[in-house]
Formats: structure tokens, sequence, C-alpha cells
């Protein structure tokens, strides 16, 4: 596989303000270039185009700015739903009092009082529990050599 040239139809210029990366370039290695392409295969000789840099601080800023990206595009995106929300919030409000909470009731184990939200689980191995047989503990053999 080597660059045939094809490659220098798709090249793309250096984007100000942006990182390449951000702005939808791919680097291809085979023919060392930036390009604007959509596909994952050079179009020129076939290899893999990275789409994502190396650098670990490059890394960083790309993740900085497409968290950035996103956290922008939702908040343009909810303000003209917000008078929508606001309706829905209100109706729900009446209904919301008769719903119970989801998280699971713990309740307090027989013989050492500690909470569980599934305490019969724990009062078969309670250490507390005066059914537990603990003469097994102190059956030990001793051997003389």
């Amino acid at each position: 596989m080597t660059c045939k040239g094809i490659c220098v139809r798709y090249k793309a210029q250096k984007p100000v303000g942006t990182g390449r990366y951000a702005s939808g370039q791919r680097r291809c290695q085979i023919c060392e270039i930036f390009i604007k392409w959509e596909g994952l295969w050079c179009p020129c000789c076939g290899y893999r185009l990275r789409t994502k840099p190396r650098n670990l601080k490059y890394k960083a800023k790309l993740r900085a700015r497409v968290e950035a990206d996103s956290i922008e595009a939702k908040s343009a995106a909810v303000e003209p739903e917000v008078e929508e929300i606001a309706v829905k919030a209100k109706s729900k409000a009446k209904t919301a009092k008769s719903k119970t909470t989801k998280s699971k009731e713990k309740t307090p184990c027989k013989y050492c009082e500690k909470l569980f939200v599934y305490p019969d689980k724990h009062e078969k191995n309670c250490k507390k529990n005066p059914s537990l047989d603990t003469s097994q503990e102190s059956e030990s053999i001793a051997i003389k050599a």
C-alpha cells in the first residue's frame, strides 16, 4: 500500500480556533496528510485513517472540546422545551405524592440490630445468632508430634 496521489484532492486546510480532529478531519499515516473524508479508510492508499490524536495532551483537549460542545447543544435544545417541561412537571407533581419511593426499606436483624435490606439472609450467618452451632469451632484436635 503506497500513496497514489489521490488524497491531494481531499487535502484539508488547518482550521482556525479548533483542532483538526474536532473539526472532522482525519489523518492518513501512509500519505502523511490530513484529509476531509467521511470514510474510515484512505481513498488513496486504503490505509485506516486516524480520527483521534495520539498525544495525551491533545487527547485531553479534544475530549474537553467534545464535552463542551455536547453541553452547549443540550442547553440550546432545552431552552424551547422549558415551558413544556414546567407544565408537565406541575401535572406530575399531583400524582407524585401518591407514588411510593423506589428505595428498599431496611429492617433490623433480630440478633445484632444492624439494618439490612434482606435481614433473613444475614440472620442465617449472624455471629450473635444462638441457633448457630458454635461447638464446631471449639472442636479442635491437638496432634502431638
